[in-house]
């Protein structure tokens, strides 16, 4: 997945001047949230894509969402620039807003329904001479502590957000939510295949107690052909599901 573009079934994701390119884990939690917001009686939905970067995931969620309007925040330029000719270029431009700014200092005059993240989550890891996928890659510019704010004040009274993390950094997170009240609906735990060890998390979180719903979810069997749950999860997304 490191070419310039990664296309889609109805949309073409241009990536060369993004740090981070298209993933597949970031693909999983794009369907998943697309799919867990859908609800066709919505007259009007608003949610907040944090650190957008190519835009991917804000494109996922306006494909499966006729009924929503999304704006993303990015703080790379270039990525802004390369995130504003995506949302251009796709069927649903008119419902995809991106702002060039950190999130610390974005100010939007309404609150959002949703928020999604795919936030910068090496921290403390050894970081690399590259400075603008330091900034994609690494929580300096974004703590886990500043994006959890950013949330607290855009989010709506009943609104809700999902998170892409990396599984180590799961409880971690969980506790500063609970400091915060927000409480986890569901977890879904990501793996390579059968035999390999736990390497994403996807977090849902409403401002509700609940009984939190556990799933796990593989990307390719014994056999190293795509599972049944991924094939079902991405096959409105990719060209040869």
């Amino acid at each position: 997945m490191s070419n310039n573009y990664f296309q889609f079934k109805q949309f073409t994701v241009q990536q060369e001047h993004c740090a981070m390119k298209v993933t597949t884990d970031a693909c999983l939690f794009g369907s998943i949230i697309a799919a867990d917001i859908y609800h066709p009686s919505f007259a009007f939905y608003k949610i907040l894509d944090i650190g957008a970067g190519t835009g991917l995931l804000s494109l996922m969620v306006a494909q499966k969402n006729n009924q929503v309007i999304i704006d993303a925040v990015e703080i790379d330029e270039q990525a802004a620039n390369q995130c504003v000719h995506n949302f251009q270029a796709s069927p649903w431009n008119d419902r995809l807003h991106i702002y060039h700014s950190s999130i610390q200092e974005f100010q939007s005059i309404t609150k959002y329904n949703f928020i999604i993240s795919n936030p910068p989550f090496f921290n403390n890891d050894l970081k690399s001479d590259d400075i603008k996928r330091n900034i994609a890659l690494h929580s300096a510019e974004l703590s886990l502590e500043e994006l959890l704010q950013a949330i607290k004040i855009n989010l709506s009274d009943d609104g809700r957000f999902a998170i892409l993390l990396p599984y180590h950094r799961i409880e971690y997170f969980e506790s500063l939510c609970l400091k915060e009240k927000f409480y986890v609906e569901q977890k879904i735990l990501m793996k390579q295949t059968p035999h390999h060890n736990y390497f994403r998390s996807i977090l849902l979180f409403s401002q509700k107690k609940q009984s939190i719903k556990n799933n796990d979810l593989i990307i390719k069997d014994e056999f190293n052909d795509y599972t049944t749950e991924f094939k079902n999860l991405l096959k409105d997304y990719y060209l040869h599901l």
